[in-house]
């Protein structure tokens, strides 16, 4: 079967599997799928084209696609270029993401010869992605494309690759449209809607939000008057139970008393959280969630289904609240006397201009340990959307994940909030091509040269200091106005905050970079001293 056959019938089997949006980083033996995707684009118009120059940012452009709604896939050619994709690949795995992958291949004559460009691909992405070979049209159907998490499909495409007539309405006469067999849905979750027996009310309980919980965690915490420990990306720190100094709050006399916790999602961002659901005197049941190793902390029990619960003490909330209204206005007092701009005044000015029906997508490390103590709950029914790569927590691709997420969701406001490590990262997601469609997206970079995240952990202790930077604070000094200006992207530099305010209220459009100017040399101190509020 030929190239430029087999591409057309693949492209036809997305259409039908109800992928919307396809990415595409260039390459030859691909080019039979690139022919038929710009054909259903121009023609019938079911799945808009996107292109990118490399496939690291095409993979997660398409990964922050999916994570928003529409179902996306990214294709790419063969050897090295199916290998960028992994990092995206993997997140979307851990995530349990219906990312759909599709690599071109050698055909099978050409394996283990030394042609040029061709490696094993089958298999690429280890044991948490299975590979289903495409040889021809009949392969497509046992591919389950219902399942949940990425699919790999690696198409051997023969010569010819390149159709003779590249005119619209002859490619899109080259893809088959049987007889309609129904689109497979994509499963949004992993775990069971069976909703089980009201958990007993009587034990002191904490509801646990990690990422991609969604609102049935809230609406369990509101059921029982329980309070809701919510990370950002949760999609759950709604309502008057979620409770913004959580994470230090678990280190006091109140932490202490918690009897049961009830998990929802992924938790990850602190270790407060990470003790707690450690503790062998703490009962922990966990509902279950999508995505490569859900969380089951050692001694947890699953659940069957959706908890419920029946009210419970309604002392034990206010407790909870009363401690979280008057750490928080401690937190606050002490950033507002610090003489220059933190890390955490960033946070909490992006959190603030975020109106209710906009989109936020954090970067790993600090920045989304910052917007945790900072943002305050919003209110139920608003439609912020906070979202973050916590499958892994890798850095890989954010900016890619933004620009994506901000396409493929209708927002009033799209932001970005990431550190000048993660930006550096990514910093090629911001080459696009003439034909390539512009968010509205602003990307605020908190920049402290280097990693400070380190100097919280155990290597930035004052007895590291000597190879603390080199090993770990790595200084870059890069200027990222002249990265901007590089790839024409508007980039504004601040280091106060009522620039950083002006900028934040007044966006330009389009993609646009603010560099924020933070110190690091003093960050081991200051979130030192936030901890020590807690114990006042």
């Amino acid at each position: 079967m030929s190239g430029v056959d087999l591409g057309a019938a693949v492209v036809a089997r997305l259409v039908e599997e109800q992928v919307t949006e396809v990415v595409l980083a260039p390459g030859s033996r691909n080019a039979p799928l690139a022919f038929a995707v710009w054909a259903e684009e121009k023609g019938p118009g079911r799945i808009t084209l996107r292109t990118r120059i490399d496939e690291r940012s095409a993979g997660f452009l398409a990964l922050g696609l999916t994570k928003v709604g529409p179902r996306a896939g990214v294709v790419c050619t063969s050897g090295t270029a199916v290998a960028n994709l992994h990092p995206a690949v993997l997140e979307a795995a851990h995530a349990g993401l219906a990312l759909v992958v599709v690599t071109a291949d050698r055909p099978a004559r050409l394996r283990a010869t030394g042609a040029n460009q061709t490696t094993d691909q089958v298999g690429i992405f280890g044991p948490l992605v299975t590979t289903y070979d495409v040889a021809q049209v009949a392969d497509l159907d046992a591919v389950p494309w219902g399942s949940p998490g990425p699919l790999h499909l690696n198409v051997r495409l023969d010569e010819p690759l390149v159709p003779e007539d590249a005119s619209v309405s002859r490619l899109a006469a080259l893809a088959p449209r049987p007889a309609a067999p129904p689109a497979a849905e994509v499963r949004a979750s992993a775990a069971r809607s069976l909703e089980i027996p009201a958990l007993p009310t009587g034990p002191r309980t904490v509801v646990v939000a990690g990422d991609d919980a969604g609102p049935r965690a809230r609406q369990l915490a509101e059921q029982a008057g329980w309070p809701l420990l919510a990370e950002p990306s949760s999609g759950a720190r709604t309502g008057t139970h979620a409770l913004r100094t959580y994470r230090l709050l678990l280190g006091t006399s109140l932490g202490a008393e918690v009897e049961r916790v009830v998990v929802f999602g992924r938790p990850t961002l602190s270790r407060p959280v990470t003790r707690l659901l450690a503790r062998e005197d703490v009962e922990v049941l966990v509902v279950p969630g999508r995505g490569a190793w859900p969380v089951r902390p050692p001694g947890s029990r699953e659940l069957d289904g959706i908890p419920t619960a029946e009210p419970d003490d309604p002392g034990w909330l206010e407790r909870w609240q009363q401690a979280d209204r008057e750490l928080g206005r401690k937190v606050d007092q002490l950033l507002a006397a610090e003489p220059r701009l933190t890390p955490y005044d960033v946070a909490a000015a992006v959190s603030a201009v975020l109106p209710p029906e906009g989109l936020l997508v954090v970067g790993a490390s600090s920045p989304i340990r910052d917007l945790d103590l900072m943002a305050r709950p919003a209110r139920v029914g608003e439609r912020r959307k906070v979202i973050a790569n916590r499958g892994l927590s890798g850095i890989d691709g954010t900016i890619s994940t933004a620009i994506g997420a901000a396409l493929g969701r209708d927002s009033s406001r799209a932001l970005a909030l990431m550190g000048d490590v993660t930006f550096l990262h990514d910093q090629s997601s911001l080459v696009l091509g003439p034909y390539e469609e512009r968010p509205d997206l602003t990307i605020v970079v908190v920049n402290d040269d280097g990693g400070s995240i380190f100097s919280m952990l155990e290597q930035g202790a004052p007895e590291h200091a000597a190879a603390f930077d080199r090993l770990f604070g790595t200084p870059h000094g890069v200027d990222l106005a002249s990265l901007c200006v590089a790839t024409r992207t508007p980039f504004l530099r601040v280091s106060s905050r009522p620039e950083l305010e002006h900028a934040l209220a007044s966006p330009n459009g389009g993609i646009e970079v603010i560099d924020v100017l933070v110190g690091r040399a003093d960050r081991r101190d200051l979130d030192a001293r936030i901890r020590a509020l807690a114990s006042e």
